[in-house]
């Protein structure tokens, strides 16, 4: 059986450097779907964007295997006199990395090159000695010479703006660049469909493959594809940090660490049965996993779906991550590997009609 192709990692270098900023998805979800289409029964999407593949339509037992399609960004906040942008977050994007990277504004009319600027270091003296990148300070800079030139542009404030960094292959080991949070977990689940199609497996209940829009901003899409499909099990596929790079904490944020399997996270929203099914299935395989704990929530959409449709036995299989974030977030090639692995294998087990209650 072979896990990763050269065809397949050629689209995740293709899905990759597609841009699919939280809220403007459409175009890389089309991307993942054209992959998708020999491997699928069927495919649809919502209102919203989320798209979702599907494997045997039909049977009334409903099992999701799902990742989150959207990435970080900033919006145009503000266009000064003198042409400069200022910004607002459109998800958890990180200020600090800001200065000195270059972006893309998307326009009706195409796409706007830019920069982040910041003053040179030899004009930071005297009470701007330790001056910091803060929302309020950073900037972009198209070239243009005031504001009506920016508008001429078709740079307006809603527009959202996106990094260009590209996919590359560290070491040979390590997949690294922009987004690989979350859409290698959209790569692992259309590998885990390739998978069936290919091997011929027939599975007692209908497979929907999901990927998920607006997950950085509350779960959004999570919680309304769930309405949809009211799938019977959830298997959510997302990124956790290495925490054994400098700066990090395992004892604070758990002992992960890229390269020795899947992290297997404990917390209320993760149903026990589902998990020790998971588990069970890893140590069988010999597939190496890791367990980390959530207080409260995972944060992912794990808890949309959860916590939807008078509650769905869910389970979520992370991806360990370095520099989440970032423009250049890595993952192990042998974790992404073995979270599709792992996936696969705990869809042969479960069962038509499979009943994860605890009593």
């Amino acid at each position: 059986m072979s896990i990763i192709t050269s065809a397949s990692e050629h689209f995740l270098e293709q899905y990759l450097n597609n841009a699919s900023p939280t809220g403007f998805e459409a175009a890389g979800q089309l991307v993942w779907l054209e992959y998708l289409r020999p491997y699928i029964d069927d495919f649809q999407s919502d209102n919203y964007g989320t798209a979702y593949a599907v494997i045997n339509p039909g049977k009334p037992y409903r099992v999701v295997i799902e990742a989150h399609a959207d990435e970080i960004s900033w919006f145009v906040n503000h266009i000064s006199d003198d042409g400069f942008i200022g910004v607002i977050r459109n998800g958890g994007s990180d200020h600090l990395i800001a200065p000195s990277k270059r972006v893309n504004i998307h326009t009706r009319k195409g796409l706007v090159r830019g920069v982040f600027g910041w003053p040179a270091i030899h004009v930071r003296q005297g009470k701007d000695a330790h001056l910091t990148p803060t929302i309020e300070n950073i900037f972009i800079d198209v070239g243009a010479k005031n504001r009506e030139e920016v508008l001429a542009m078709g740079v307006h404030v809603g527009c959202v703006i996106t990094y260009p960094d590209t996919f590359e292959v560290l070491n040979n080991r390590f997949y690294y660049g922009r987004a690989l949070d979350n859409r290698i977990g959209g790569f692992c689940i259309a590998e885990v469909a390739r998978l069936i199609r290919e091997n011929k497996i027939d599975l007692p209940y209908t497979l929907y493959i999901v990927n998920s829009v607006q997950e950085e901003v509350g779960l959004r899409g999570a919680q309304m594809i769930a309405e949809t499909i009211r799938p019977h099990v959830a298997i959510v596929t997302d990124v956790t940090h290495d925490t054994h790079t400098p700066l990090m904490s395992a004892k604070v944020q758990g002992d992960v660490r890229c390269g020795r399997g899947p992290s297997l996270t404990y917390a209320p929203s993760v149903h026990n049965n589902l998990l020790n099914l998971v588990i069970d299935t890893a140590e069988a395989q010999k597939i190496p996993f890791q367990r980390q704990a959530a207080s409260r929530t995972t944060g992912t959409d794990t808890d949309s779906f959860a916590y939807a449709c008078g509650g769905i036995p869910s389970v979520l299989i992370s991806l360990p991550l370095r520099y989440m974030h970032t423009t250049v977030e890595m993952a192990h090639k042998e974790d992404v590997v073995n979270v599709i692995r792992l996936i696969y294998e705990t869809l042969l087990q479960i069962k038509d009609g499979h009943n994860f209650k605890y009593f």
